[in-house]
């Protein structure tokens, strides 16, 4: 397996934020199934893989297939959020330097569509609350 894909396994594992922010590339861009325009920049990359893993803990995320060059991945995963079946492809690309440029989410069927938008909707709020209080203390 290659480095930048093995440090992004560990980020799944882990949710561990540093480790996710030292393998992003600065003009990161993240292509939601659930939003039109594409998020840009490291920050909002951050924001969206991390409320994504957050929505998924305890969910039985599970990656189920994998295909793989030197700069690119295509993940196959499957979750249960609520009783619902997830079927999704995680789309990474990275540069030369290790450091994931593009990440693209596919999710079907449109019941899943919907129940993780739900969720990730109430994820990105929480966070969104949080990082309020924090600039507040």
């Amino acid at each position: 397996m290659n480095e930048p894909l093995s440090s992004w396994h560990k980020v799944v594992k882990t949710s561990d934020a540093k480790l996710l922010k030292s393998i992003l590339d600065k003009e990161a861009i993240f292509y939601s199934p659930i939003l039109f325009k594409p998020q840009k920049g490291r920050k909002k990359v951050m924001t969206y893989l991390l409320s994504a893993a957050k929505m998924f803990e305890g969910n039985d995320f599970h990656y189920v297939k994998e295909l793989a060059t030197a700069s690119d991945a295509i993940l196959e995963f499957n979750a249960k959020i609520d009783g619902i079946e997830v079927d999704g492809v995680d789309i990474i690309s990275w540069n030369e330097d290790g450091k994931i440029v593009e990440f693209k989410v596919m999710l079907r069927p449109f019941q899943a569509i919907e129940k993780v938008g739900e969720k990730m909707k109430a994820q990105l709020e929480n966070m969104s609350l949080w990082d309020k209080l924090k600039l507040k203390l």
